[in-house]
């Protein structure tokens, strides 16, 4: 911990000094890489044959990539997929169609998630629960800003994750539903490149409405314990039926 300390230290007034202007509002894209065989590798309680079967039916294709977006404010993010396209040849995937609205509230420090999964919309609204993050002694640049990672467990979709937060970002948001670190994440690496998450343009503007939900919200309000419950019963489901749980839910 000493040694990461002092390389906070010793980083951070260089992190700072490469902004022309103080980081308030603002709109970050990232590239998310989805590598099929990594996941479906990822899925111990499949055979070998199973999975060499499943990534036969999908083709030689074992990537491809989409733009998502997230506005941020010191106070409030939202995250959203993106209708720019990543590749030309992009005809969507049904993944992308669902609904996915993720806002955190930092100053009230509340959730409030519209997701579309399983033929069903939730909305999630409950006390923001941060994450058990690990920070490591690893650094890299990111998007022009310099970065610090740390690493999650998720036991229930057997995920090993690694983020990348913004020395010179102190704020607590990020892609996907991730936050709590100590400076705004600009990249995720889920189970070693199964799903790569990287800011790719940063652009500061002042926002007007960009953080704000749709007033009008159809779905079943659940908390963030009876949301979990969902996924980890459709997880236990899959397992038994020896199906990827991952075309149901998002990755």
């Amino acid at each position: 911990m000493k040694n990461i300390l002092i390389a906070f230290i010793l980083l951070l007034p260089a992190a700072l000094l490469s902004q022309e202007q103080p980081l308030e509002e603002g709109v970050i894209r990232y590239l998310v890489t989805h590598n099929w065989s990594k996941k479906m590798a990822a899925v111990d309680y499949l055979s070998k044959q199973q999975r060499e079967r499943i990534a036969y039916m999908w083709g030689s294709r074992s990537e491809w990539k989409v733009f998502t977006t997230l506005y941020f404010s010191p106070t409030a993010t939202r995250y959203e997929d993106s209708e720019e396209r990543a590749e030309p040849d992009d005809e969507g995937y049904s993944w992308r169609k669902d609904v996915y609205q993720i806002k955190r509230d930092f100053e009230n420090n509340t959730v409030h998630d519209i997701i579309q999964m399983i033929g069903k919309t939730y909305i999630i609204e409950d006390t923001l629960s941060k994450p058990e993050w690990k920070i490591l002694n690893e650094l890299k640049e990111v998007a022009g800003h310099v970065c610090m990672s740390a690493s999650l467990s998720d036991t229930l979709k057997k995920q090993q994750i690694i983020a990348w937060f913004a020395l010179d970002m102190p704020l607590s948001g990020g892609p996907e539903r991730f936050c709590g670190l100590p400076g705004l994440i600009l990249e995720v690496d889920v189970n070693d490149g199964a799903m790569l998450i990287s800011a790719d343009r940063i652009t500061l503007q002042k926002l007007d409405k960009e953080l704000d939900l749709p007033k009008k919200q159809k779905g079943k309000k659940v908390t963030e314990a009876e949301y979990q419950e969902v996924i980890k019963k459709y997880v236990e489901e899959k397992t038994k039926a020896e199906e990827p749980w991952f075309w149901g839910l998002r990755y």
